[in-house]
């Protein structure tokens, strides 16, 4: 099983009411919620870990992941609210303000880190590696099991939430050490390293590095040298919404299916099966994109 570890929180979008007045519609997400919801629809076996609310979003929440076949029985549940993420469109491209504190997925302790027993690879994101206390428990999951968990980690950088830079550069690196697979976007790279390649993180330890470059497709690069690429899938954007999110999962579902989640095969992946993962990705993406909010398709709808 994958198990994706980070935030769950209502994506407050923009829509028009039938009279032509500003509104929001509540629809799930989170970074890492939208990857489990993508896994689950994907055939994959996927579980979630994070801090739900029992109030009404977090019902809907646990409810969304549940119709995806996503496994929900290793939350936390709390009283404490739902995080709310408003969100601004501009040209198909999604900014967001966030509403987090006191929030049930943030006031996370070591305590609530779940029994791992049937989990192969560990995923990490988001803005969860943000805010405190969260991103210490997150951390701490990820180097307590690393040694012998795949462990992949998209940072999904959010300049804007970060309010204490240099503990979450060093609480990432800490991260990124331990990891197998790490997924970064152009903006992300240059953010943590400005100027620099994937080599860079290469140099902390993954064996992989993978790059999302929008319209022109996607990179792995090893570090062992040597790079495999795919183009990018051609689509109507409506916005961009949950779209890294879903090509992780389409990595993620490829890898299981080709029985590559375990340490010594990610470490000698063959290119083909790198490629085909790299494709996944780039489709359930391009399906993402041209829906409204993160909507990630049935394995059925790619056939």
């Amino acid at each position: 099983m994958i198990l994706c570890c980070g935030e769950a929180l209502i994506d407050m979008v923009p829509r028009k009411t039938a009279e032509g007045e500003d509104a929001f519609l509540p629809l799930p997400g989170g970074a890492v919620y939208n990857t489990a919801l993508s896994l689950g629809r994907l055939g994959a076996r996927v579980g979630f870990f994070s801090g739900l609310s029992t109030d009404v979003f977090g019902r809907k929440l646990r409810a969304f992941h549940e119709e995806s076949d996503v496994d929900t029985s290793r939350a936390a549940m709390s009283d404490r609210p739902t995080t709310l993420a408003i969100v601004e469109l501009k040209d198909g491209h999604a900014t967001y303000s966030f509403m987090d504190e006191n929030s049930a997925g943030r006031m996370l302790s070591v305590s609530d880190i779940p029994d791992i027993t049937g989990v192969s690879t560990l995923y990490f994101g988001g803005i969860s590696l943000c805010a405190e206390p969260a991103a210490s428990v997150y951390a701490e999951m990820c180097t307590r099991y690393a040694a012998d968990h795949v462990v992949m980690i998209d940072p999904n950088i959010r300049p804007g939430f970060i309010t204490d830079e240099p503990a979450y550069r060093a609480r990432i690196e800490r991260m990124l050490a331990v990891s197998d697979i790490v997924k970064v976007s152009d903006e992300d790279l240059d953010w943590l390293y400005p100027g620099a390649g994937p080599q860079r993180i290469l140099e902390l330890g993954p064996k992989l590095v993978l790059m999302t470059k929008g319209a022109d497709g996607a990179e792995a690069h090893r570090a062992g040298g040597g790079m495999v690429s795919v183009p990018g899938v051609p689509a109507t954007v409506v916005d961009t919404v949950g779209a890294g999110d879903t090509f992780n999962a389409g990595v993620l579902a490829s890898l299981q299916q080709a029985g590559a989640l375990t340490k010594t095969a990610i470490a000698d992946l063959p290119d083909e099966t790198l490629a085909d993962a790299l494709a996944l990705g780039a489709k359930v993406a391009s399906v993402t994109v041209s829906r409204a909010g993160a909507n990630p398709p049935w394995a059925s709808e790619l056939k």
